[in-house]
């Protein structure tokens, strides 16, 4: 016992030395301006286009003169919530201020509730100070939505999630895919008045989408801390070009999800129908084994709403054959895998080169490609670079759970090189010795 003890004691006592005893440490800062100019940038890189039909986006400001904003999450702070994602920031610029800082006196920005959702700003004795009480009913919300909504240039709604219990919060699930608080209703009734309509999504998941093809410009904001509607403001007027990618899968329904597909979720209904009190073991089964996320949606050749690495850009990227530097390879050894892409638009733009490797053949089941690289190269426009990834045996490993070992088995693969895991743009073929 003693033995452990003394160990912990000296880990902690290293600590201590190597920082605050340090007579040369240098002076720190916390909450400064540097710190939010770097969370905006966070931001602005992580912001996803979704989809940008008829190219609505970037809002070109030289020729509007009025933005409707609609939506609780153009004010609703998002910092205090969701559990341990909940904190104490020194300020949050909420979308709403973020747009009409920007804006300034070139247009006009009007806001309308169109949905109330949760009111409350408090988490583990944390306040937002905001009172976000609103006693109106969904039609009266909704028809001051569609009156500011009508006559302006553009319409952007700010929807989604929030980290109050049943949305973006660790200790209860979702009570559904679908956006709450009749949110798909008011976004459906925009979409007939107003054909330049934006829809922000503010959420750290996904969300079922019934208007996406009614909607021209879908974005996919996150919860992007002290600098969001900064952030956010400068994506939707173009002075940043978004460059983020999807971490993960859009289902287009939740029966398009592995665990739904083939579970009991939320366990086993009899066991559900047996157990009385709190406190009984539920049994979950992973049926879908290790077809997560696009694995499943590859296997099943379901189409997502949006798939896993998707990501739009203001300009355009053209991808020439990719190569490699050797057809095969030994088990000792690396491969690298060479594309050029080109920067065809009139803007500067960063994409994401993404890398998946597919295993022709093995003897237990495999995903049918699994992302293992990716890059991400800023160009000019006309640029073009020569991207490079390099992958070693790891890449081409799986997990055998009989011999309890990572294996790479000798045979043919394939690098699918692509700008999303469904917009591939080319492949090249090489063999494990």
């Amino acid at each position: 016992g003693t033995k452990e003890l003394d160990e912990k004691v000296s880990n902690v006592l290293r600590l201590i030395f190597r920082t605050s005893m340090d007579p040369h440490k240098p002076f720190g800062s916390l909450g400064s301006p540097e710190h939010g100019q770097a969370g905006r940038q966070i931001g602005e890189e992580g912001i996803v286009l979704l989809q940008n039909n008829g190219n609505v986006l970037p809002i070109d400001l030289n020729k509007t003169k009025k933005i409707a904003v609609i939506g609780e999450n153009a004010i609703k702070m998002m910092t205090v919530g969701g559990g341990s994602s909940s904190l104490k920031v020194k300020y949050e610029i909420s979308p709403l201020d973020g747009l009409k800082s920007r804006v300034g006196s070139k247009a006009e920005v009007v806001y309308a509730r169109g949905y109330v959702g949760d009111p409350t700003g408090e988490y583990n004795g944390v306040k937002t100070g905001q009172d976000l009480k609103d006693n109106r009913s969904e039609d009266e919300l909704l028809a001051e939505a569609l009156q500011a909504a009508k006559d302006a240039d553009y319409v952007i709604f700010f929807g989604g999630l929030n980290k109050s219990n049943h949305q973006d919060c660790e200790d209860s699930d979702r009570a559904s895919l679908g956006l709450p608080y009749a949110q798909d209703r008011v976004i459906s009734e925009l979409a007939k008045v107003n054909k330049n309509l934006i829809v922000v999504n503010i959420s750290g998941n996904a969300v079922a989408m019934p208007w996406v093809n009614e909607v021209p410009a879908i974005v996919q904001g996150w919860f992007l801390g002290s600098e969001a509607g900064t952030a956010l403001a400068s994506v939707l007027v173009g002075d940043a070009n978004p460059s983020g990618k999807l971490p993960f899968t859009f289902p287009a329904k939740l029966e398009d999800v592995g665990a739904h597909k083939l579970g009991e979720y939320p366990g086993n209904k009899e066991e559900l129908a047996q157990s009385k009190h709190r406190g009984d073991t539920i049994n979950e089964i992973y049926r879908e084994d290790i077809f997560v996320g696009y694995r499943w949606a590859d296997k099943e050749k379901i189409k997502p709403l949006f798939p896993f690495g998707h990501g739009l850009s203001y300009t355009t990227f053209v991808y020439g054959k990719p190569s490699a530097d050797k057809k095969t390879m030994t088990a000792d050894d690396t491969i690298s895998f060479t594309v050029n892409v080109k920067n065809t638009g009139t803007r500067e733009g960063q994409e994401v080169v993404q890398l998946y490797i597919s295993d022709k053949k093995s003897s237990l089941p495999r995903p049918v490609k699994e992302l293992k690289a990716f890059q991400k190269v800023r160009l000019a426009p006309g640029e073009e670079k020569e991207v490079t990834l390099t992958v070693d045996k790891k890449a081409l490993s799986f997990f055998d759970d009989g011999k309890h070992e990572w294996v790479a088995e000798p045979g043919k693969f394939e690098a699918v090189i692509g700008s999303s895991s469904r917009d591939i743009r080319g492949i090249v073929s090489f063999e494990l010795k």
